[in-house]
């Protein structure tokens, strides 16, 4: 038996290594790139007082400078992600009177929590289950509808250009799709061993809606534009409004995540057991396919039975490590480009910089799974997770040089939050030691990054 853990163990981390062909961009580059190498720009062909000089204007905003905390909202959703429970299917116990093992439960178990009964020593589990997370809102904010506001370089009142400014709605659609194998082995009648293996394809779209609004230069359009053709000194040619996008898909492997699984006491009705999750950083973080940290969580499961009822309760703390994705972005010179009418101008490209901690959880799970009949068994569950100082987006109120014309905008503010999600499942035995189940987790809250409606579909075979 130790040599098919040890043979499944080998099999995951080689797997690893496996590199697809994929494009040279990044999806947690597309939204500090998304105005192109030289940030968000406009055009020009008037002189900008009080220098009168002609330039390439550039503005700055909380949306590309800042919103590039997406990623670490992202990349902590993904480090405390309920997967499937490996090993709560069938559970079996040692009867000394037949010298066997018969089945310790009359239900299934839960589908996202841990129950302390162990699969039982010699037993082995395989399965694999499908999960697809479309993040739909951030702090309640509908991510098809996030305003941000750029500022000139060196803004002045009006009438100076320089109190121009440019409104965006931006919109960010992010899925996810998580095909995760499941072994699980008994290593002893009380102990045992899981691996979490999961396969990710994700998906980034960026969409940004620009408008330039002419707080200082009025109804003149040369000064501040969009060039819409190629004659620049035409006003046709001289928009105010401009969409950027960028988009990508990568699929490839997730963070591995190894379980180890032990029961300290066993009564008559209920169990504790102790565990431990190591996840190995595996992913692929530049392109959000893994957290890019170490991490691991020690966790307590409780469960009780009460004839077909079993109430089960699980507590644990997820410590993560450093992740570029948590880190600051770094921007790189690339040297000068030619632009017509106004001369050489300095271009760079946008890098993932140092590593910083994520941060850490604190995550419970409660609930209760049902054996409705001898096929056929119903689980509900309450999940839920602290978060420990996180950036947190927060809309805001800009107001313009003017002093009168005011715009939705955005900050972000690092502070600990709650976060609370219910899930509703069932398991089917259509015969042998086959389950089939599914699970909706839905939220409860608008803490955070999250999904409004997350299905789960997975297959197990105990033997």
């Amino acid at each position: 038996m130790f040599k098919q853990t040890f043979l499944v163990a080998v099999l995951c981390t080689l797997s690893s290594t496996i590199v697809l062909a994929q494009s040279n961009d990044k999806l947690g580059l597309l939204i500090p790139t998304l105005y192109g190498p030289g940030g968000l720009t406009v055009d020009s062909v008037k002189p900008l007082p009080p220098n009168n000089e002609l330039h390439t204007a550039h503005f700055n905003g909380s949306f590309q400078a800042r919103f590039t905390q997406f990623n670490i909202a992202l990349a902590t959703t993904l480090s405390a992600l309920p997967l499937p429970s490996p090993a709560s299917g069938f559970t079996y116990s040692y009867d000394a009177a037949s010298g066997g093992y018969t089945l310790s439960t009359q239900s299934f178990g839960p589908i996202l929590a841990e129950r302390a009964e162990t699969i039982g020593r010699r037993k082995f589990s395989f399965g694999l289950s499908y999960q697809r997370f479309t993040f739909d809102s951030i702090e309640g904010i509908d991510l098809n509808n996030v305003p941000a506001v750029y500022t000139h370089d060196n803004p002045t009142p009006p009438p100076s250009g320089r109190a121009d400014v440019i409104t965006t709605i931006n919109s960010i659609e992010s899925k996810f799709d998580q095909y995760t194998f499941l072994y699980t082995s008994g290593l002893t009648d009380w102990l045992d061993f899981s691996l979490a293996f999961p396969m990710v394809t994700a998906e980034l779209k960026v969409v940004s809606d620009a408008t330039i609004q002419r707080i200082g230069t009025g109804s003149d359009t040369g000064v501040h534009f969009f060039a819409t053709g190629s004659d620049l000194n035409n006003p046709a040619n001289q928009g105010s409004q401009k969409q950027f996008v960028r988009s990508g898909r990568r699929n490839g492997l997730g963070d591995v995540v190894i379980r180890l699984k032990g029961r300290v006491y066993k009564w008559e009705r209920a169990g504790l057991a102790v565990g431990m999750d190591f996840r190995l950083p595996t992913g692929d973080p530049e392109n959000l396919l893994g957290t890019g940290a170490a991490g691991f969580k020690p966790f307590v499961a409780y469960s009780y039975k009460v004839k077909r009822f079993s109430p089960h309760l699980n507590l644990g703390y997820q410590w993560n490590g450093k992740s570029i994705l948590a880190g600051e972005f770094e921007t790189v010179p690339l040297g000068e480009r030619s632009i017509p009418g106004v001369g050489n101008q300095p271009i760079s490209e946008v890098r993932f910089g140092g590593k910083k901690r994520l941060p850490d959880q604190f995550l419970y799970i409660a609930g209760v799974d049902y054996g409705l009949t001898s096929r056929l068994s119903l689980a509900f569950d309450l999940v839920g997770q602290r978060v420990t100082d996180s950036p947190r987006l927060q809309t805001t109120t800009f107001t313009a040089l003017d002093n009168m014309t005011t715009f939705r905008d955005i900050t972000f503010q690092s502070t600990a939050f709650n976060q609370t999600n219910g899930a509703a499942g069932l398991k089917v035995n259509p015969f042998l030691n086959l389950l089939i189940n599914f699970n909706l987790l839905f939220k409860l809250d608008d803490n955070g990054l999250r999904d409004k409606l997350t299905p789960l579909l997975g297959v197990t075979y105990t033997f």
